[in-house]
Order: C-alpha cells, then sequence, then structure tokens
C-alpha cells in the first residue's frame, strides 16, 4: 500500500501515548447534561447520544514533530493534541488576565460561564472539555449555545472550492456592522441558514436603511431645522405621544430580556417593530406641517424621536456598534456602557451635532458584481484546481469487486447502521453500511453488491467495517451486479 497524497509506504511503528481516563467521569457527565436545564435542545441531544455509547479515554498525545512538547522527560518527541492544548489556552488566558488586572482567576472562572460554539464542536465543549474542569476540580460552563451551520447561495460552503466570502474582503466594500445585523437577523442559532447576497441587500435597503436610517435622518434634521438642533419641550402630550412614549420606555428591558436569554436575532426584530412604530408616529403627526400649525405638536413629535433615537443607540450596541456609536456621536452621548442609561431621557433644550446619513442602500450593480466574483471564484478554482478529476492511473488503484451478502444484522443503538459479512471470492469481509433505512437484514441475504475491497478498515459505531458497499446516496439504492461471479474486479 502507497499513501495517496505523497506515495511513500507506511512504516508500522510500536508506540505508546498519554491518555485522559475520560472514562472515570461518564456517571458525573451524564448528569450535567441530562440535569442542566440551561442547555438546549441541539447540545443535549448530540452529548446524550454520544453519551449512550459509553465514554473511553481520551488519546491527548501525538507522534509529531510540530506542536506544543508533553512536559515530562519521558515523552520526548510527543506533542500535545491540539484539542487539550485548546482547552488549557482557556485557563491560561484567563490566568494572563489575572496578572494584567489583580483580579483572581478563579473568581472570573466562577462566574456564569456561557460558551458560543459551533455545532460540529459539541462534543468537545460539552463532554471532553467538562470532563477535564471535573478532574480539575473547576466549574463548568453554565450555558453551551451551539449554532448550526450557514449555507451560501443555498450550497454548502467550500473553502477548497473557494465557494466563501472571506470577511477580510467583505469589509473591505461593507460596513462590518451590516454582515453583524445580516447573520444577527436571518441566522438564529437554532437551525441552519443560508447567505444570500440578494437577501442581504433587501434588509440592508429594506430594514436599515429605510426604516431605522430613515426615522434617525429625518429626526435629527428636523430638530436642527425647527428647533436649532435643540431637543424642544415636551407638553401637552396627545393620547399619541403618550402611547409612543410607552413603546420607547418598553424596549430596554424587552431587548435586554430576549439578550439575556439568548434569543439575540427576537431583540433585533423587537428593535426593528419599535422603530417601524417611531417611523408611522413620525408620519402621522407631520411635524414639516405642524410646525406652522401647531408649534407643540411638532415639538412633541421631535422631542420622543429623539428619545428613541438615544434609545436605539443604546439597544443596537450589542448588535451594530459602530453605527451605535455614530449614533451617539451626532446625540453627544459617552460611552453606551450602562443598559439602564437608555431610560435616561434626554433633556429639553440639549443640544445635538448635525446629521449625517447613517445607513447607505446598496445598489443593484454592486450586488451584482459580488455574486459574479463568487461565481468566478469557483470557476478558476475549478480551472486552478483538477482534484476533482483523477487520471486512469488513479483509478486503477481502487479496487472494486463483486461480493455476496451472507450475513445481516442491526447495529445495536443505531437507526441507519447495518452489520453485514459480506463475501467477496478469497475472503469473508465485515462492512458496516448506512442501509438499515432502506432495507431489513433479510432482504440483503444473498444480494450480490459491488464492494470497496481496498478501503482503510475504520470503526463505526465502535463495529470494525473491512470495506464499503456501492449505492445511490438518497435512496440507497444498490448497484447490484446479478449476472456476475463473486470476487470478480470491476474494471
Amino acid at each position: 500500500p502507497r499513501c495517496l497524497t505523497c506515495g511513500n509506504t507506511p512504516v508500522i511503528k510500536d508506540t505508546y501515548q498519554y491518555a485522559f481516563k475520560l472514562s472515570e467521569f461518564e456517571d458525573e457527565l451524564k448528569d450535567y447534561i441530562n440535569n442542566n436545564d440551561n442547555l438546549p435542545a441541539n447540545v443535549k441531544n448530540y452529548a446524550s447520544n454520544w453519551l449512550k455509547e459509553g465514554l473511553n479515554d481520551w488519546v491527548l498525545t501525538r507522534d509529531m514533530d510540530w506542536g506544543i512538547p508533553v512536559p515530562l522527560d519521558e515523552a520526548e518527541g510527543k506533542v500535545l493534541y491540539v484539542w487539550i492544548e485548546a482547552f488549557l489556552g482557556y485557563i491560561s488566558s484567563a490566568a494572563q488576565w489575572s496578572r494584567k488586572t489583580g483580579i483572581k482567576w478563579e473568581d472570573y472562572w466562577s462566574d456564569y460561564v456561557v460558551h458560543f460554539i459551533g455545532k460540529d464542536i459539541i462534543y468537545h465543549h460539552s463532554i471532553f472539555w467538562p470532563g477535564l474542569l471535573t478532574a480539575y476540580g473547576c466549574k463548568k460552563p453554565d450555558m453551551i449555545y451551539a449554532g448550526e451551520f450557514l449555507s451560501l447561495e443555498g450550497e454548502k460552503m467550500s473553502t477548497s472550492k473557494n465557494w466563501v466570502i472571506w470577511i477580510d474582503d467583505f469589509v473591505k466594500d461593507f460596513d462590518a456592522d451590516l454582515l453583524r445585523y445580516y447573520l444577527t437577523i436571518n441566522a438564529p442559532l437554532n437551525k441552519d441558514s443560508d447567505f444570500s447576497w440578494d437577501d442581504f441587500q433587501r434588509r440592508n435597503n429594506d430594514e436599515l436603511a429605510d426604516v431605522i436610517g430613515n426615522l434617525l435622518h429625518r429626526t435629527f434634521t428636523f430638530t436642527h431645522k425647527f428647533f436649532d438642533g435643540k431637543i424642544p419641550e415636551y407638553v401637552d402630550a396627545s393620547d399619541e405621544d403618550v402611547a409612543f412614549e410607552a413603546e420607547i420606555e418598553k424596549l430596554p428591558d424587552s431587548v435586554g430580556e430576549y439578550i439575556s436569554n439568548y434569543e439575540f436575532r427576537e431583540a433585533l426584530l423587537e428593535i426593528f417593530k419599535v422603530a417601524k412604530i417611531g417611523n408611522k408616529y413620525f408620519n402621522d403627526q407631520e411635524p414639516w406641517k405642524a410646525v406652522k400649525e401647531n408649534p407643540q405638536k411638532a415639538a412633541n413629535t421631535l422631542y420622543l424621536s429623539n428619545q428613541l433615537a438615544k434609545c436605539l443607540a443604546y439597544v443596537l450596541k450589542p448588535f451594530l456598534p459602530t453605527k451605535a456609536d455614530q449614533i451617539a456621536e451626532i446625540l453627544k452621548l459617552d460611552a453606551l456602557d450602562v443598559w439602564a442609561d437608555a431610560k435616561v431621557s434626554l433633556p429639553s433644550g440639549y443640544e445635538i451635532a448635525k446629521a449625517k446619513p447613517l445607513f447607505k442602500k446598496i445598489e443593484d450593480d454592486v450586488i451584482a458584481n459580488e455574486k459574479e466574483k463568487l461565481q468566478e471564484n469557483l470557476k478558476e478554482n475549478e480551472e486552478d484546481n483538477m482534484s476533482d478529476i483523477i487520471d486512469i492511473d488513479y483509478f486503477d488503484k481502487v479496487d472494486i469487486r463483486i461480493g455476496q451478502i451472507k450475513e445481516a444484522e442491526k447495529i445495536e443503538k443505531s437507526d441507519k447502521l447495518l452489520k453485514l459479512q459480506v463475501d467477496i471470492g478469497d475472503e469473508t469481509r465485515q462492512i458496516v453500511a448506512g442501509l438499515a433505512k432502506f432495507y431489513s437484514p433479510e432482504e440483503l441475504i444473498d444480494r450480490k453488491v459491488a464492494v470497496l475491497v481496498n478501503l482503510k478498515p475504520a470503526k463505526l459505531f465502535g463495529t470494525l467495517s473491512e470495506g464499503m458497499l456501492l449505492a445511490t446516496g438518497e435512496s440507497g439504492a444498490l448497484l447490484s451486479p446479478d449476472d456476475c461471479e463473486i470476487g470478480e474486479q470491476i474494471q
């Protein structure tokens, strides 16, 4: 056998590794997962399914010439597995912070801890890391929030195919806040979502520019035009004024509660809802007319609209930090660090700076160009990287033979896998196949199948698999070479 990458022949060596006795903490970890009401359903389900299989000890070292060396004299040539290195980095970074601040890292560590991760590393953060913390006597995370996958224009992102938007490229053409907004409003943490350039444009133009941006710009512009840039007096409030004022007063509390419950999309939707109410209120009050016919009505309208603008600066800060600071600059506010200050009104007579556009619409040609660049990247990658195209010599390395299934049985605790004994002519191979949803074990007995026989053996659900059956991905349809001899090679 030879390595498909470098062409060298593998060398068998005797070695030993260091392991963490993860199995010792299985009961504690089951209790942590099953009885932790803070954990969302996707984290609990992933971790519980892993725990059902039983925990094995976790190998933490590798024989490599790069990485962090194991700090033992007898472990020369061994380095720490990257995940144990990363986990220890969490604590060491807390210790580094402690040395800078003079605050005990243990106090910081024992506070309420939330991990925001991607769902592909749920096992590491919900089982391996808590296991290490348990062994070390440290507090485990209170909450682990795992975001789901993000696709691009309906297709799975792929860095190898360059079907991806690089952040460095994005921020050259667009404000980073726009991406923060779009991913939050469009990509809730509890389900997969998609990035679409057309939808990105729509949300920026229809929501940020037309609703929030329009409200803020009219508020600041009219305050300067009609009231010399100063917050007017608020007296003799109408029913419409009182109702709008109540919406403003409720906004920080409702947004804060959503954030506390990790419902970030819902928090943004609440902000957007009140901004729409603000626009409707502004249109209905018609301050451009009222300033001549009923100056106090115009004054109340601009007073409340500026109060909402101030409130928006605070509640948008977690989502659009740069834009929130720009709103604060116009309102001459200091740092937006104290959430409760969102409910403190700007006094009458308070002077604001001149307005400037905060949100710009994205033109169609800009989006068309981005979509064109995406397709060009994909085309260039296909031309430069022909790894998907193989020559006949490569195919000659693949050994596919006709086999016959002699035994079939379900694998315990799996609803997808079957364990098969397949006669390939000169021997019988054990093969694990994901066919349980398509065939009963009885239906497969004596059936002839195409088998990839020179595949590296692997364990699936703890069961050794020494090959692969050829079948279609969607329907599980097997290639059925009924007229062939068992052991015959496909060429």
